[in-house]
């Protein structure tokens, strides 16, 4: 299966970093600003307009994962394991 390596999230800051260490099964990863930097791994978590439903505003980020020196089913094992991570309503 193919996952995409770049998607909107409707999760806030504070949510997506509590649950990178689970999501990556790495709890030594690196933040500095907007990049969080694992072994094999960087992601891009940007900020951008929240979704509003009526009165409901949810925040959004897009979250762009960049792959170094992992082999192709190395990065599909990520993928598949950050995303479940992150899956919502049961997926």
């Amino acid at each position: 299966m193919k996952f995409p390596r770049s998607y909107d999230a409707t999760v806030t800051r504070a949510d997506f970093v509590r649950l990178l260490a689970d999501a990556t099964g790495q709890d030594d990863f690196v933040e500095s600003g907007e990049l969080f930097t694992g072994r094999g791994w960087t992601l891009r978590l940007s900020p951008i307009a929240p979704l509003e439903i009526g009165m409901v505003r949810l925040a959004r980020h897009r979250v762009d994962i960049r792959f170094e020196g992992l082999s192709a089913d190395a990065e599909e094992a990520f993928m598949r394991r950050f995303t479940l991570h992150y899956q919502r309503g049961g997926g």
